[in-house]
């Protein structure tokens, strides 16, 4: 028989507190992220001691942690209150923005620049387009019911991106127009996501604290027919958006394999 080794509880008071803290602040921005708190009131720290086995001193760390990432308010007299609800992005489809928010409210763009430019060899080879091809270059700030939630650069190739001059880009996803001016769907998109520290330009336009850490992905989606034709780089602030997906592991994924 295995032999079977006992995991620690979050009480355990031969780890550092710090690290039991981590843990149960990883808990409760979860739970957040999920809608647990619905009415915004989080439990008393008791409580809360009481459900993660652990100590007020350490659910008060905990708590410290989140209100330092602005997730929560801690108010003398009034509790700890969620300040501000984070929104889930998917990544498995490939959806606008609109497109995936739609339920929480109204998603609105500003275009903050918009123009035909001669693009960066790293642009044009993304895109696969020949040195000193023009594309579409826009910029968007795009916020949700009034509020900045990213900053968006977009590079598309010419064809598809020059009748969007004359489109609504402040209330439409591009990735819809681009299926109406290409006359079929959009189909894989390759993406990375990473954080970065917001520099001062990004920090003014998204109405975040400089230097905190925003969500960036780099997005290159392609036609259905596989052509590529549009490539974004997008800074979310990360205390309003969670980023979420899933994941199936095949049986060919196992480095471990099964003999007869």
């Amino acid at each position: 028989m295995d032999k079977v080794t006992a995991v620690p509880a979050l009480a355990d008071g031969r780890r550092p507190r710090a690290d039991r803290a981590r843990q149960v602040a990883d808990l409760l921005r979860g739970e957040i992220a999920h809608g647990r708190f619905g009415g915004g009131q989080l439990p008393l720290e008791a409580a809360l001691a009481r459900e993660f086995g652990t100590s007020r001193n350490t659910v008060r760390d905990a708590l410290d942690l989140l209100r330092d990432e602005g997730l929560i308010e801690r108010c003398p007299g009034v509790g700890t209150t969620v300040s501000g609800e984070k929104y889930p992005h998917g990544l498995h489809r490939l959806l606008g923005l609109a497109e995936v928010l739609h339920e929480h409210g109204e998603v609105t763009n500003e275009v903050r620049a918009m123009s035909l430019i001669e693009p960066p060899p790293a642009v044009s080879g993304r895109l696969g387009l020949a040195l000193g091809e023009p594309v579409v270059y826009v910029e968007r700030l795009r916020r949700l019911n009034g509020l900045p939630l990213s900053l968006d650069l977009t590079y598309l190739v010419r064809d598809v991106g020059e009748p969007l001059f004359d489109a609504d880009l402040e209330h439409n996803d591009i990735f819809v127009l681009l299926e109406r001016i290409a006359g079929q769907r959009l189909g894989l998109a390759e993406l990375s996501l990473e954080a970065v520290n917001a520099d001062a330009h990004t920090a003014a336009v998204l109405g975040a604290p400089r230097g905190v850490a925003l969500l960036m992905v780099e997005r290159l989606a392609h036609l259905a027919d596989g052509r590529p034709v549009d490539l974004e780089f997008i800074r979310f602030r990360g205390d309003r958006l969670t980023m979420r997906g899933h994941l199936r592991r095949s049986p060919n994924d196992s480095m471990e394999k099964t003999w007869p």
